[in-house]
């Protein structure tokens, strides 16, 4: 889609693993996190202070398998393809039962 390669930050990567932990230890699929929080809050607080988007998915068994579910979905297709987006973050954490709970965030 001539998007250039995005570079993955450690900010944006903490906030993504943060809000998937949380997602993991409550049971909550959202994208609404602790404390009410929203993505873009999220990273900013994480030090990053041009949130894009945000992506989440859960019960996929493989990273191939979410990514691939998230390009059948219009709108985290499109969150993935913003060629606007240069930096990006993903987390993935287990609940206790394994569930795994994926945050792929993105940034400008």
């Amino acid at each position: 889609h001539g998007c250039g390669a995005l570079k993955v930050n450690a900010q944006i990567t903490a906030a993504a693993r943060a809000h998937s932990a949380y997602m993991a230890q409550t049971g909550t699929f959202s994208h609404t996190g602790k404390g009410g929080s929203r993505f873009s809050t999220r990273i900013k607080n994480a030090g990053y202070a041009k949130p894009s988007a945000e992506n989440i998915a859960w019960g996929y068994q493989s990273a191939a398998a979410v990514v691939d579910g998230w390009m059948k979905s219009p709108g985290h297709r499109t969150n993935i393809l913003n060629c606007k987006s240069k930096t990006v973050g993903v987390g993935v954490v287990y609940s206790a039962g394994g569930a795994p709970y994926y945050t792929q965030d993105f940034g400008f």
